[in-house]
């Protein structure tokens, strides 16, 4: 397929933002892609090379795009960085620069998408010596081939910025409408795989059914909501209920084939090599060839043995060196809390209530290293409050209430889940923006806008700075300009548009009404607690939290 084709979806997606319109025309689209694509589409489609869990990272950074699209245009590197602060958009830097461009190479080639896809895809293998250059070149080569809008999106996808508003709900209506299949079968194929070429090809081949989950490959986990009071949480979730201890720890998927086992977080990063701690507990406390796991990690101190919050072990999902030394220092408990497989049998649409007795069965508690969340059955409001209260006074973060008889809903926030947190209320939100410093932060960024999520959306809910530390404790402004600098989408003057990646959690002491933001709410006195390195920007709170929220002050 000429990539050209792919382009003009782009086009067709960006300009409408109805998701109704979005699943027609991604549909049609569908129906006329030959099978040997599907692959580079349905990757190309979401703005990506690799799935979601895939270790691999395209890893090119704005500055360096800055110089492929100098040499792939014939201008200067400082006339495109001026373009850049002029447009914003290094996307439609890209295709300005391009439909400038003198002159054309004589050996014009018609970019067909498999091109792109592996130019694109061999970023990630390149290392070494020279490996800029190499870059460079891979990338520069298709820029010089293509057209303006075509080199618009190539630009796009490398930043990982591809704004067509095609969320997975929309792919997989588009994929059910396409090929007359139902929803719920896609959704299962997806839930099974994470991997939408994979339910595609599946379908082109009559093997949809044969999509099953995968030891080794991590799924979305289940997604709790949030209510404020014991009676909403029954409301929700039906009574009896089993309510458990919320630890303040972060997500493990554990998977075990034979005896290799893996570390999965929230966002399906692969963190085995840094708890290589909790492999052992696993594997001297948990019965079965093969399974895979749903998990709390809290971290607690070696000389007191009281559990920590969570800032305190962040550091530990990222560390890639002196793994052994924190170990020690900071070492962690593993939380068993459900099963989605073993020994061979799927158990997601098994109810709650199975998958815990299953869970009594395989694990053997050994203190401080593994334990099975502790929990009680109840439908008495009084006897939910007594443990709620007991939870907060063993240090944890409150409780989950659990429907009995429900399925294991991955990546979706269903009513199956949810959380009662004692502390005051705090709102995780992603960083959109942010504005360079003055004087001796000049070369910080320092303010920082702070956005909720609204279906595929993401809006401003204010602005800041307070938390944040300009030395070695907690989190700082060093370390956020460092890892929000790769994201810079746009540049004007001193303010930037940042990638929606990188959550904070935030305290605040009220929500008010605003119309200075796109939320149309604005937090008084928000202060940065931490950065939820485990939590990417679909887990921000949503728009409809900080609605309940301001309700209920």
């Amino acid at each position: 397929m000429d990539y050209s084709e792919l382009v003009n979806l782009y086009e067709a997606l960006e300009k409408t933002s109805k998701r109704l319109e979005k699943t027609e025309i991604l549909s049609n689209f569908l129906k006329k892609v030959d099978k040997n694509d599907f692959e580079f589409v349905m990757y190309l489609l979401q703005g990506r090379v690799f799935p979601s869990w895939d270790e691999r990272k395209i890893g090119m950074s704005s500055r360096i795009m800055l110089k492929v699209i100098a040499r792939a245009s014939g201008v200067d590197s400082d006339k495109v960085e001026d373009e850049w602060r002029k447009i914003g958009d290094l996307g439609m830097v890209s295709e300005e620069l391009i439909r400038n461009k003198k002159q054309r190479t004589l050996h014009f080639l018609k970019l067909k998408v498999e091109k792109v896809f592996e130019n694109i895809r061999k970023l990630a293998e390149l290392e070494g010596k020279g490996t800029v250059d190499k870059k460079i070149n891979l990338i520069a080569e298709l820029l010089s081939n293509a057209t303006p809008l075509e080199a618009k999106y190539i630009t796009r996808t490398i930043l990982e910025t591809l704004r067509i508003g095609v969320a997975d709900g929309v792919i997989r209506d588009a994929i059910a409408k396409a090929f007359d299949k139902d929803v719920k079968e896609v959704q299962r194929a997806f839930d099974a795989s994470n991997d939408f070429s994979k339910v595609v090809l599946a379908i082109k081949e009559k093997t949809l059914g044969r999509i099953k989950i995968q030891v080794g490959i991590p799924i979305k986990v289940m997604l709790a909501l949030k209510e404020e009071t014991i009676e909403d949480a029954f409301e929700r979730t039906g009574r009896p209920a089993e309510i458990e201890h919320k630890i303040d720890g972060f997500r493990l998927q554990v998977h075990k084939s034979k005896n290799e086992i893996k570390l999965f977080t929230r966002r399906l990063e692969n963190v085995t090599e840094r708890f290589n701690d909790v492999v052992e507990f696993v594997k001297r406390n948990v019965k079965g060839s093969e399974f895979i796991l749903d998990c709390e990690a809290v971290g607690y101190d070696p000389k007191t043995k009281k559990y920590v919050p969570f800032q305190n072990i962040s550091q530990r999902i990222k560390r890639k060196y002196s793994i052994e030394k924190m170990m020690s220092e900071v070492p962690v408990e593993l939380n068993v809390f459900d099963v989605i497989y073993y020994n061979g049998e799927n158990f997601i649409n098994e109810p709650f209530k199975k998958r815990r007795e299953l869970i009594k069965k395989i694990i053997k508690n050994e203190k401080f290293k593994i334990k099975i969340v502790e929990g009680i059955i109840t439908d008495d409001n009084e006897e939910a409050e007594k443990f709620y209260n007991n939870s907060l006074e063993k240090g944890m973060e409150g409780v989950m209430f659990k429907t009995l008889d429900a399925p294991y809903k991955p990546g979706a926030r269903v009513g199956y889940m949810i959380k009662l947190k004692g502390e005051a209320d705090t709102l995780d939100l992603v960083i959109t923006g942010a504005t360079w410093g003055e004087g001796k932060r000049a070369n910080w960024l320092s303010s920082f806008e702070l956005s909720c999520k609204a279906g595929d959306k993401f809006l401003a809910i204010g602005k800041v700075g307070t938390g944040v530390k300009e030395k070695n404790e907690g989190v700082t402004f060093e370390e956020l300009t460092r890892i929000l600098k790769p994201l810079i989408m746009e540049e004007k003057g001193k303010e930037v548009v940042i990638k929606p990646k990188i959550v904070v959690e935030v305290a605040y002491q009220e929500i008010q009404k605003s119309p200075s933001y796109s939320s149309g709410y604005a937090l008084r006195f928000p202060r940065v607690i931490i950065l939820r390195y485990d939590k990417g920007a679909n887990d921000a709170d949503s728009l409809i939290r900080v609605r309940n929220l301001y309700k209920k002050q």
